[in-house]
C-alpha cells in the first residue's frame, strides 16, 4: 500500500486526490455543489450532497489514478471549516441544511452574548471572538428552529459536527463520531488550553454535550471505511481543517512562519508555536495542529471573500465568463481611476470583525467598466491581506514583515501576487505545489500510515515556484492602503 487518498471539502466544491509515496499527486477529480442563499446573508449547503460529492470524486480519482483501493494506505481529510452538521444517529440523515460558515443568521445572538459580557469567557477558552462564522451559534440556531430539535439533542439522538466529522461518519457507517483538535477549535465551544470541549460555554448557548464528537490528533486512527463504499477497508488516519492543512503543507512548522491561502475566502496563520499569543488588535488564537498530543499555536485572521468577489464578478454582474479573464481586464484597467471594492458580501471579518456590514464600491466615474471592476477585485484581497498582516506584526511584536508563503486558486494570478507584495511592501512565495490543502492532508496521513517522512525531511521538500518582490513606491503603497482604510471606515458607517 504506497498511495494516500486526500478528501478536499471546500465550499464550493469537493476534490479528491490520489497521492504516491513520494507525495506527488497522481490524479484528481473535483465536482461543484449547490449553494442555498434562503436569506440575505444566510448560506446552506445540502449535506447530502456534498457527501454524494465526496464519494462521486474519490471514486473517479481512484479510477484516473489507475490503482486499486487495495493500495490506499490511509485517507487524509481536509474540509471547509465551521460549516455545521446535525444528523440523526440512527437514520444518519441531516435535519437541516448545513449551515455554512460564511452565514450571519445569528448575528443578533451574537450581540446579545457580548452585550451580556460574555466575549472574554469566549476568548478565554477558544482564542476566538464571538461571531456568527463559528459553529457554536449556529449550532444553537438549528437546536431552536427545527422543531422537535432540542429535545431529541438532549435525548441523545442527534449527533453535531463539522463537515470532517460529517464525512467520517459516513465513510465508516456510523462507527465513529469524531473530529480532530483543528475543527474543533473553530466552533467556539472547545477550550484550546486544556484541549477538551467547555461545559461552561455549551451551558451558556444551550446545547447539551452528548451531540459533540471525541477530538483526537491530526494524525490518528478515526475509523475505517465501509468496504462497498470505496472497495477496500481503508483507515482515515488524517484530518485538519482547510487552512491548518495549507499551513501543514506549506511547511510552517517554526514559529514565526506565515502562510496565506486565497480560495473562496482568505486565511492567514502564523505559527507561535508552544505560545498561546492572545491578540490585542482583533485576531484570533487557535490550534495550527495538534501532533503526538502536543499542540501547535497560531495567530489566525480571516478574511470572508477572497476568490468569492471573483465569482461575484462572474456570476452576479456577468461581466466575466471565466476566473482566469481578470488579470487581462485588471492590466487593461484605466490607471487614473481609483475605484475600490469593499467585498463585505457576508460582513467584515478580521481585524474589523463587522457582521453587519455589506459590499461597498468607491471611486465610480462614468467611465468605470469591467476591467477597473476586476483591478479593484484583485486589489481587494491585497488590501485585506495587508490588514491582517499589520494587526499579527502587531501581536507578534516584530517589526520586520515576513516572507508570506502563498496558495490556492488566485494565486495562479501573476498581477494579483505582484499587487500583494506591491501593497505589504513584503516578499510574497508562490510554492511548486498550489493545492497545498490537499498536500498537509495527504502529509498527515501518509506521516501517520508509516510512508511518508518526519516534519524535518517533509519541510526540505517545499519547492519555491517564484518570490514576488515589491516593486510600488513607498508613497504610492501608503496612499493606495490609505484610501482604503477611508473606504473601509465608510462601509462601517453605512452599517
Amino acid at each position: 500500500m504506497t498511495h494516500i487518498l486526500a478528501i478536499d471539502q471546500g465550499t464550493t466544491s469537493s476534490r479528491a486526490i490520489v497521492f504516491d509515496g513520494d507525495l506527488r499527486p497522481v490524479n484528481s477529480a473535483q465536482q461543484e455543489f449547490t449553494q442555498h442563499f434562503p436569506h440575505s446573508g444566510w448560506v446552506e449547503h445540502d449535506a447530502n450532497e456534498i457527501w454524494a460529492s465526496v464519494l462521486a470524486t474519490t471514486h473517479k480519482a481512484i479510477e484516473k489514478a489507475g490503482v486499486a483501493p487495495d493500495d490506499i494506505a490511509g485517507i487524509g481529510i481536509t474540509n471547509q471549516r465551521e460549516t455545521t452538521v446535525v444528523w440523526d444517529r440512527e437514520t444518519g440523515e441531516p435535519i437541516h441544511n448545513a449551515i455554512v460558515w460564511q452565514d450571519r443568521r445569528t448575528a443578533e445572538f451574537c450581540r446579545k452574548l457580548r452585550d451580556d459580557g460574555f466575549e472574554d469567557t469566549i476568548t478565554a477558552r477558544t482564542g476566538l471572538l464571538i461571531d456568527p462564522y463559528f459553529s457554536g451559534t449556529k449550532l444553537r440556531w438549528i437546536l431552536e428552529n427545527v422543531e422537535g430539535a432540542r429535545a431529541r439533542a438532549e435525548a441523545g439522538e442527534l449527533a453535531f459536527g463539522t463537515i470532517d466529522s460529517w464525512l467520517i461518519w459516513k465513510l465508516t457507517g456510523g462507527a465513529a463520531h469524531v473530529t480532530d483538535a483543528t475543527n474543533a477549535a473553530r466552533t467556539m465551544l472547545y477550550d484550546i488550553a486544556k484541549g477538551r470541549w467547555s461545559s461552561t460555554i455549551c451551558e451558556r448557548l444551550s446545547i447539551p454535550m452528548n451531540m459533540l464528537p471525541e477530538v483526537r490528533d491530526c494524525a490518528a486512527e478515526f475509523g475505517i471505511t465501509q468496504r462497498d463504499l470505496l472497495g477496500a477497508e481503508i483507515p482515515i488516519l488524517g484530518v485538519a481543517g482547510d487552512q491548518q492543512a495549507a499551513t501543514v503543507g506549506q511547511a510552517c512548522f517554526k514559529p514565526g512562519m506565515l502562510k496565506s491561502t486565497y480560495g473562496t475566502g482568505c486565511f492567514a496563520l502564523l505559527n507561535t508555536g508552544d505560545q498561546m499569543v492572545r491578540s490585542e488588535h482583533r485576531l484570533l488564537t487557535t490550534i495550527a495542529y495538534q501532533l503526538d498530543g502536543k499542540v501547535t499555536y497560531a495567530l489566525e485572521g480571516s478574511i470572508f471573500v477572497a476568490g468569492a468577489v471573483v465569482q461575484w464578478l462572474r456570476d452576479g454582474l456577468q461581466i466575466i465568463e471565466a476566473a482566469s479573464q481578470t488579470q487581462k481586464l485588471a492590466e487593461a484597467a484605466d490607471s487614473e481611476q481609483e475605484v475600490i471594492i469593499v467585498p463585505a458580501f457576508t460582513g467584515l471579518g478580521a481585524p474589523y470583525w463587522e457582521a453587519e456590514c455589506r459590499g461597498a464600491v468607491f471611486g465610480l466615474t462614468r467611465s468605470s467598466g469591467p476591467a477597473e471592476f476586476a483591478r479593484a477585485a484583485l486589489e481587494s484581497v491585497g488590501f485585506q491581506t495587508r490588514d491582517l498582516l499589520a494587526a499579527m506584526q502587531a501581536d507578534w511584536a516584530d517589526d520586520a514583515p515576513p516572507t508570506l508563503r502563498v496558495d490556492g486558486g488566485m494565486t495562479a494570478s501573476d498581477w494579483a501576487m505582484q499587487f500583494l507584495a506591491d501593497i505589504l511592501g513584503a516578499p510574497v512565495d508562490r510554492p511548486e505545489v498550489l493545492e497545498t490543502t490537499a498536500l498537509g492532508a495527504a502529509w498527515l496521513a501518509g506521516h501517520k500510515a508509516g510512508i511518508y517522512p518526519n516534519q524535518d525531511e517533509f519541510a526540505k521538500s517545499w519547492a519555491l515556484e517564484r518570490t514576488f518582490e515589491p516593486q510600488m513606491p513607498e508613497d504610492a503603497r501608503a496612499a493606495r492602503y490609505a484610501r482604503w482604510q477611508k473606504a473601509v471606515k465608510a462601509t462601517i458607517a453605512a452599517v
